[in-house]
């Protein structure tokens, strides 16, 4: 169903991409009153962090043929 080798990049980018823009905003002093930029950053990361979730449990699930 799908490769291994795409699912493997396909966990790893979206972590990538979630931490940067997670410890970016984790490191800027305003961090403790959000605003609509920052929260919209942080949906972004959570986004990236889903999509990695569901390509591991794809890869961990295997591709089982009917």
């Amino acid at each position: 169903m799908f490769n291994r080798k795409v699912l493997g990049s396909a966990i790893f980018a979206p972590i990538i991409i979630g931490s940067v823009g997670l410890v970016n905003l984790m490191h800027q002093p305003r961090f403790e009153a959000y605003r609509t930029v920052d929260v919209v950053q942080l949906l972004g990361s959570g986004a990236c962090y889903g999509a990695a979730l569901v390509a591991l449990v794809l890869l961990l699930r295997g591709s089982r043929a009917s």
